[in-house]
């Protein structure tokens, strides 16, 4: 990395170097909370909520690479910078409506990889959730190896699920005069469709995510200078641009199967084992199970990016450190608890979206004071154009949650209707 820093090493695979932490931060685009909202979003409204998922992907474009900028710059991720500037009353309501938010994003990461375990290899519920409990506590060992062993195991299940939903947009026939208007036309048809699109936005822009992008980015190269800082800056702008590109194809590819397969005459379709049921007659048994496997990837891949930024929340705000084996359980805790209690599996993945999104406000507004701040940035704090972007994408946020709680406690709100 010095080499490429200090321009004796050049060319486009030298910025591969610094490529990573965009990579692990993306998948927590692509869990399984997106593919329930996703396949509730299609399923119900055909192509009409496409405008969710790509403005929910450009606000995480810029929060992400607001995250990343502030650990390069500052060597501390946000967790540490909100409890060294923070009165502690704050710190710790940060860190309790954090933790709840970790709760929620494992309750569907959980959910998702043991719904497709169990599907794909006909087990019990519970004993898929074993199974994925398993399989991430044995990746999260990588983590004591370095970050790029850690770094390619993500990237490699990243891989997998964007191949998968390649083949599934092959597959399914689409109507790509109708997504293009979706993309383009924002609407929102009613309440119910509001809710969902509250729940694209929480599955899409992750509180965790933001936390966690900060932490990978800190101590990640020996940066002599402010130009070198700045090489590094650039390259983790561009990586932000092409991971999260390709998460949010992801997401528009899930939207667009699901209005392919199921609107037109399964729009009642709103749970990730019927869609698996009812994909097998409408597209075949490929296209089934290449869902089933993408669902798999998914949820073990997020679990595990799930754990590390946990991990590095509690250690952030509380500068305290527990073994991972512990971290992995106390997490997963609700899921267990969730499935015991026989609550639907895809409505318990729904509405844990509905949380994330309600959370997310926190490490958004701290992460605008910090990266406006000179005292923390120096000359790299992010100017007044940058600001008011960011915070009107906060806004945007806000806005949302507000309407649901509003509608929520059957508050009639006009541009709920039909438009």
């Amino acid at each position: 990395m010095s080499e490429v820093l200090g321009g004796s090493r050049r060319g486009p695979f030298a910025a591969l170097l610094f490529a990573g932490p965009a990579i692990v931060a993306s998948v927590a685009y692509m869990d399984p909370g997106n593919y329930a909202t996703n396949i509730q979003a299609g399923a119900g409204y055909g192509y009409t909520l496409l405008w969710v998922v790509l403005l929910a992907n450009l606000i995480a474009m810029l929060f992400q690479a607001l995250s990343a900028r502030l650990g390069i710059v500052t060597g501390k991720n946000l967790a540490e910078l909100c409890r060294a500037h923070f009165a502690a009353p704050v710190v710790l309501v940060m860190w309790i409506v954090s933790e709840i938010a970790a709760m929620a994003t494992d309750l569907a990461e959980f959910l998702g990889g043991a719904i497709g375990l169990s599907l794909l290899f006909d087990l019990p519920l519970m004993a898929g959730m074993g199974v994925t409990a398993i399989v991430t506590y044995g990746l999260l060992l990588f983590e004591g190896k370095g970050f790029r062993p850690m770094e390619l195991i993500i990237g490699a299940l990243v891989g997998v699920i964007g191949l998968c939903y390649l083949a599934e947009i092959l597959i399914a026939p689409i109507n790509w005069g109708e997504a293009a208007q979706g993309l383009t036309r924002p609407v929102m048809p009613d309440a119910a469709a509001l809710t969902i699109a509250v729940g694209i936005i929480g599955a899409t822009v992750m509180p965790h995510a933001i936390y966690l992008h900060s932490g990978l980015t800190q101590s990640r190269a020996v940066v002599r200078s402010d130009d070198e800082r700045r090489k590094v800056l650039r390259f983790s702008n561009v990586e932000v641009v092409v991971a999260l590109s390709v998460a949010g194809l992801v997401n528009i590819a899930m939207v667009m199967m699901a209005a392919s397969a199921f609107h037109a005459g399964h729009s009642e379709v709103a749970e990730i084992e019927t869609a698996y049921h009812t994909l097998t007659p409408l597209l075949g048994g490929a296209a089934a199970a290449v869902f089933l496997v993408s669902l798999i990837a998914s949820g073990v891949s997020s679990s595990v990016v799930g754990t590390m930024a946990g991990q590095l929340i509690m250690q952030g705000f509380l500068r305290m450190r527990v073994p991972i084996w512990l971290r992995r359980l106390v997490t997963m805790v609700p899921a267990f608890v969730v499935v015991a209690m026989g609550v639907d599996a895809t409505r318990a993945l729904v509405m844990s979206q509905v949380v994330l999104s309600v959370a997310l406000p926190v490490p958004m507004i701290a992460l605008i004071i910090f990266a406006g701040r000179r005292d923390v940035m120096g000359d790299f704090a992010i100017g007044r154009g940058l600001r008011l972007l960011a915070s009107l994408a906060a806004v945007v946020v806000l806005t949302l949650n507000a309407v649901l709680l509003a509608e929520t406690f059957g508050l009639s709100l006009p541009l709920l209707s039909p438009g």
